[in-house]
């Protein structure tokens, strides 16, 4: 089966303002008064929770591993508590999924984010159903660019890793293509906009509107 795997944050979904503001709320407890900004640092939020800590903490010139780690947990946990508040699909990212499967495909999604996390993410949206599996980065005992995340995506979903490919939004994603062999569109709508260019993919979209055309010039 031709299989299409999807990144989550910044792909599928803008999470960064709950994203940082989990991570505001665990800077207020700290009795800290730096604050990440919704917009200006969507592009660390996607990286995830130690990458907006380490920033902030860095701001303040109070960076610690000792912080990080007692911080980290507690900002999953806030984050879990209200995952849904702000985050939200971008245009046309479901019906672009819907009509993937439609036409034939399977779909998936391999993120960085923790699976239970994603799980609880995608319930919440009501959006779960629509995909045959979903990886996150503690189902495996690696993570992506790690290729063995991705090809399980593809594998759990009933897919063949050499009829299928990769959409994502940053480097990683990039990475993990290559990785596997498999080709990667990358979207210009994430935090790194039209800068992930650069990066070289086999196709890049400007909306959710383009992508059944690019995946069809690319696997069929």
């Amino acid at each position: 089966m031709r299989t299409v795997v999807f990144d989550l944050d910044g792909t599928l979904a803008d999470t960064s303002g709950d994203l940082i503001a989990a991570a505001n709320a665990c800077f207020e407890g700290m009795g800290l008064e730096v604050r990440l900004d919704p917009d200006a640092d969507a592009g660390i939020a996607v990286k995830g929770g130690r990458a907006m800590l380490t920033a902030g903490l860095e701001r303040e010139n109070a960076f610690s591993e000792e912080l990080i780690a007692r911080w980290y947990p507690e900002l999953l946990s806030v984050y879990g508590e209200a995952i849904d508040r702000y985050t939200r699909f971008y245009p046309g990212a479901l019906e672009a999924v819907s009509g993937l499967r439609a036409a034939g495909y399977k779909v998936s999604i391999c993120t960085n984010k923790p699976e239970g996390l994603a799980q609880t993410l995608m319930e919440r949206m009501g959006a779960r159903s629509h995909f045959d599996a979903l990886i996150g980065a503690d189902t495996l005992p690696t993570r992506k660019p790690d290729p063995a995340p991705y090809v399980a995506a593809v594998e759990r979903a009933g897919g063949a890793v050499a009829q299928s490919l990769l959409v994502g939004d940053t480097a990683t994603d990039r990475n993990t293509a290559k990785a596997a062999g498999v080709p990667c569109i990358l979207v210009g709508f994430g935090p790194d906009g039209e800068a992930v260019r650069d990066l070289a993919p086999e196709a890049m979209i400007g909306h959710f509107d383009e992508l059944s055309e690019a995946v069809a010039r690319l696997i069929g």
